[in-house]
């Protein structure tokens, strides 16, 4: 079977507009969710988000541009550029018929469904964007990507709610796996900070409320967790074919070995309180590996600070990782981010590649009293030292849709 490496990163999140930012913020314990700004909050329940912040999208486009992208694409192309630039690659030296790219989004183009509606109602018909089509579709992320960078290899974007990200990665894992490219850009974009997402999330009850605290809001494992915050951002990898990487010499962040999919056929937002669809997904994660159970030391948490998720999850690492569960740690990036729905497993999986390469693990924020259902090293308080070799990252979706990545050092 042909190996795959990681070699290249991109990434927009609530703390950044690029990975070292992002990462160096995590690594100092910095929350990047606040009072939502994009629109007035006052008759909402829930008032905070976490925002991407002070980008300057007239450096990366022009208006006409723009015109033809929801945020969420722009996000794509943005993040796309950082992820092919840290890669190194030379295109005049690529076969772009073997590069190809899978960038999914949990909902796509919300923002412009909601502004294009409007103009419908107000203006009529004959006013709609001939762009609004092409700019809303989810597919239209890898799209573009493809057409910015001249990518001619597999292009597809899964859409699996909020393991949409981890999805993209191990499809495109999968693709050079098989020998179908060398080189593959995946992972996923979401920008739905508006006020139709927010209304919708809140009428489930799903967003925290914690208003007045809005940097305290997400605390994933802690006892008192009342909802997840909302993010937005999008996170990329730049996967080679091992062989590939070596003979043009690229810096390989780290290997990908394994990647398991599942679903739980239970309900459409609720896992199983015996958390069967996420503790088969990790086994299948381990087994594609050829992996053990003991070889991982550090577990990404899908983690979104819900009051049922996070000790369900928290059950099922402990049914998969046994007594072993008690020398791991096991943190959640969502806690200084938000939930980038669709993009989460993207961002992770970047966060995660730079944890392997640097030894820095980050804490997971706001732990101030964990819950006893949830009881492993939560990696509270600050930042780690500590060299990691092997680690996991697990996503779950509306839907009962899992996914789990597990990356190891090389």
């Amino acid at each position: 079977m042909r190996r795959v490496v990681i070699t290249g990163l991109g990434g927009l999140s609530p703390l950044g507009n690029n990975v070292n930012d992002t990462f160096d913020a995590l690594l100092e314990g910095r929350s990047g969710i606040d009072r939502i700004t994009k629109f007035d909050v006052t008759d909402y329940a829930c008032q905070i988000a976490g925002e991407v912040k002070d980008l300057d999208f007239d450096a990366h486009f022009n208006r006409k541009e723009m015109r033809k992208m929801d945020t969420f694409i722009q996000y794509a192309v943005i993040a796309s550029r950082e992820a092919m630039a840290d890669s190194g690659i030379d295109m005049s030296q690529e076969d772009p018929n073997r590069f190809g790219v899978i960038i999914g989004s949990g909902i796509g183009g919300l923002p412009t469904i909601a502004e294009q509606h409007k103009i419908l109602l107000e203006k009529g018909p004959r006013r709609i964007t001939p762009f609004f089509i092409p700019s809303l579709i989810i597919n239209l992320a890898s799209g573009h990507v493809s057409i910015d960078h001249q990518l001619k290899g597999p292009n597809s974007a899964p859409a699996t709610a909020c393991a949409t990200g981890s999805h993209a990665i191990g499809d495109a894992f999968r693709v050079i796996q098989r020998g179908e490219a060398e080189m593959m850009i995946a992972g996923g974009t979401e920008a739905v900070v508006t006020e139709l997402a927010v209304a919708g999330f809140a009428a489930m009850k799903a967003l925290s409320t914690r208003n007045d605290e809005p940097q305290r809001a997400s605390r994933p494992f802690d006892v008192d967790r009342d909802g997840f915050v909302l993010g937005e951002g999008c996170g990329l990898l730049v996967l080679e074919e091992y062989e590939h990487a070596r003979a043009r010499g690229a810096r390989i962040y780290a290997e990908l070995v394994g990647y398991g999919m599942s679903g739980d056929a239970f309900h459409i937002t609720s896992p199983s309180e015996d958390g069967d669809g996420p503790i088969r997904v990790m086994r299948a994660a381990l087994a594609d590996a050829h992996m053990n159970p003991e070889d991982v030391q550090l577990v990404n948490a899908h983690g979104t600070s819900t009051p049922a998720g996070d000790h369900i999850e928290a059950g099922a690492i402990r049914e998969v990782f046994g007594r072993h569960t008690d020398k791991i740690m096991v943190h959640s990036t969502k806690s200084m981010i938000g939930h980038l729905l669709g993009a989460a497993g993207g961002i992770e999986a970047v966060v995660l590649a730079k944890t392997l390469q640097t030894g820095k693990v980050h804490q997971t924020f706001n732990l101030e009293n964990q819950d006893e259902r949830c009881q492993f090293d939560a990696v509270k308080g600050a930042t780690r030292d500590v060299p990691i070799t092997c680690a996991m990252s697990n996503s779950f979706g509306f839907g009962g849709t899992n996914a789990a990545l597990i990356m190891r050092k090389i």
